[in-house]
């Protein structure tokens, strides 16, 4: 069993900033890859960052440059912090762990409302 859990989502006005923390627990051996994915209402589920073991990152076009993915390879925790947000960041964001094996687990989400 893997749990992954969120948190540090909630309201914030436009321009500000939140960091969403992601911690993986459980039978995990072996973590590949760690990131964020968001989905809105009636939309596919789209990637906004990722980060593997060794440090590479991607990112989203519409993140780059306000926001950053980070992780701590000890505690299998995952951070994202947002800056400049913007109304349309507005969303479900959900956190994946890939191992080794290439398993994919997910979090629940966590509710980001950016108000203009």
């Amino acid at each position: 069993q893997v749990q992954v859990v969120e948190s540090g989502g909630g309201l914030v006005q436009a321009g500000g900033s939140l960091r969403l923390s992601c911690a993986a627990s459980g039978s995990i051996f072996s973590i590949n890859a760690m990131g964020w994915y968001r989905q809105a209402p009636g939309k596919q589920r789209e990637l906004v960052a990722t980060i593997t073991s060794g440090g590479s990152t991607n990112y989203a076009d519409s993140v780059k440059g306000r926001f950053t993915i980070s992780r701590d390879n000890a505690k299998n925790t995952v951070y994202l912090q947002m800056n400049s947000l913007k109304p349309e960041d507005t969303t479900v964001y959900y956190c994946i762990v890939i191992t080794a094996q290439l398993v994919n687990y997910w979090g629940q989400g966590t509710q980001v409302t950016v108000s203009s």
